[in-house]
């Protein structure tokens, strides 16, 4: 009888404990509320997924320590851990966010810098194609000159080669280098006094000339007649234009091509010495074979 009168007052005094419990907790609910605020923010959810699970364990263990009747000190202390855990998701959440945008910004300067620098090669690319084309067009340039002035340095060789052949040839014939060029002086023994008519030593004397013009086919010359002053001035300028002639035939006789003789007839002009004596009159009667300098193209045959 004294033990079930012993239950039956436990069970009331359990019961009356439990009567007694407050059916809400504020630090509970609190807990509660900052963490399903947490957990609806999608950047929480995402960047502090682990700090958000330990604050909602947290939870769970003084929601279970409420419904088992524990002491108000223990379910507000495991609500306000709760509460701790949900502030260090939060911050946690906030800083990696913070860090990501840190992290996108010197990432997006990285690729700035990246592309400026990539710029910056490029260009520099193009200034060297562009320099090398320049410095290969300069090289092609100085070649060509230098290969130019190579054919003119050889082609004045060849002309004044040339021309030291053709004075020596003219020298061989007893011409003389004056002002004019190389000049051949045939005197008047080549012809009869008053006459134009060549003699036969003055045919001889062609044939060396003619020679000259069959070894050197480009050279031309003038064949310029002279007289004294014995006779009319219209006399003598007819006398030396036949004897011009005369000679000029005689060398295209002698194969001597016409297109690269001309005469002249200068008559008394032009006195190679004093008309005073006969010596002088001697000298003025004459035949003078100018011939013209060699020209590059000539050298270059």
């Amino acid at each position: 009888m004294t033990t079930r009168f012993l239950l039956l007052a436990t069970v009331l005094a359990t019961l009356a404990a439990c009567g007694s419990m407050p059916d809400r907790n504020s630090a509970l609910e609190q807990a509660r509320g900052r963490f399903n605020s947490a957990g609806a923010d999608p950047q929480v959810a995402r960047l502090a997924p682990e700090e958000l699970k330990k604050a909602g364990d947290s939870l769970r263990v003084a929601d279970q320590s409420w419904r088992d009747g524990a002491d108000t000190g223990k379910v507000d202390h495991l609500a306000y851990m709760t509460m701790q855990n949900v502030t260090i998701a939060q911050d946690t959440a906030n800083s990696r966010a913070a860090q990501a945008v840190t992290t996108n910004a010197a990432a997006e300067r990285d690729k700035a810098r990246l592309a400026q620098r990539t710029k910056e090669a490029d260009q520099a690319q193009q200034q060297l194609a562009v320099s090398e084309k320049s410095n290969a067009q300069k090289s092609t340039e100085l070649a060509v000159a230098d290969a130019a002035a190579l054919r003119d340095k050889e082609r004045v060789e060849r002309r004044d080669a040339r021309v030291r052949d053709l004075e020596l040839q003219l020298q061989q014939l007893n011409a003389k280098k004056t002002e004019r060029g190389m000049v051949l002086t045939l005197g008047d023994v080549l012809f009869d006094s008053g006459q134009s008519k060549l003699l036969a030593d003055g045919s001889r004397n062609m044939v060396k000339l003619a020679e000259f013009f069959k070894r050197n086919p480009q050279n031309t010359a003038s064949i310029e007649g002279y007289t004294d002053s014995v006779g009319s001035s219209n006399a003598n300028l007819d006398l030396s234009g036949r004897r011009a002639q005369a000679v000029m035939a005689a060398l295209v006789d002698l194969g001597v091509q016409a297109d690269h003789l001309s005469i002249k007839a200068h008559g008394e002009d032009m006195p190679a010495a004093s008309n005073d004596t006969a010596a002088g009159r001697q000298l003025n009667r004459r035949v003078e074979i100018v011939f013209a300098a060699p020209s590059d193209e000539v050298s270059m045959r």
